[in-house]
Formats: C-alpha cells, structure tokens, sequence
C-alpha cells in the first residue's frame, strides 16, 4: 500500500497528503465555524472612578448575554444567532455562534455596584473601583 503514495520525491507521507489533496481540489468553497468560540472585540479602560469594558457584538439582545465577576475574572458569555437560512455563503466575516471574552481586572472592584447596558452593537460593562477604607487608630 505504501507504493500507492509514493511521490516523486520518495516519501510517502507526502505522496498521500498529495492524493489526498487532489480529491478535494475540485469541491467549492467550505467555511465552517462550528464548535468555535469566537471572541468580539473587547476594550477596557480605566477611569477615575471605574474599570470600563466595551465590547462591540451587534444584533443581541439584553437578555442573550452572561455577564459574571468572580475572583478578579469578568466574563461576558453568550450565543449570536444567525437569523436567516442561507443557501450558501459567497463571504463570510460577521461570526454568529458562541462567544465569549474574559478579562482580568487587578485591584479591588465594588461587587454590588456593577453596571451594564447595551445600545447600538456595543455592551458596556462598568465596574466601580472601591476606595480605600482608613482605618482609625484608637486608644486603649
């Protein structure tokens, strides 16, 4: 079997790839994102008073996010669906399907105060740094 894909060049392994390859040459253009988590583009930035994460994933809704904080770790989590049947794709660059971001966020964040909105394609994640607390010094 081995002589079957041979290449010219002697080796094996490139003569199947080889035959291999020459069976599928001849099919259309195939694109297929299935079982990929993509991740939108994200920024974050630093106020005064808050860490900001902007993330830009248009045609959701309110409801189709998962927004969570734990230790340090904000994760923004979701499914965008394709909302039509499509017969084929001649370009494929908006991703649908599920995503996810993480983002690590250093220093202290007021838990209870976190806030999100989404408006025009943009989730916008606000976490509120905690000031520091002083601490009193007393007598005794």
């Amino acid at each position: 079997m081995a002589g079957k894909y041979r290449s010219r060049a002697g080796n094996p392994e490139t003569g199947r790839l080889l035959t291999i390859m020459s069976g599928i040459s001849s099919s259309q253009w195939i694109v297929s994102r299935h079982g990929r988590v993509w991740r939108p583009p994200t920024d974050v930035y630093e106020t005064d008073d808050s860490i900001v994460v902007k993330v830009e994933v248009a045609g959701m809704a309110e409801d189709d996010f998962s927004i969570t904080f734990s230790e340090h770790t904000l994760t923004i989590a979701g499914v965008r669906r394709d909302p039509s049947a499509k017969l084929g794709y001649h370009q494929m660059e908006i991703l649908y399907g599920e995503f996810r971001t993480d983002v690590y966020v250093p220093g202290t964040v007021d838990v209870d105060g976190i806030q999100a909105s989404y408006k025009d394609g943009f989730l916008l994640v606000i976490l509120p740094k905690t000031k520091p607390h002083r601490v009193a010094i007393t007598n005794q």
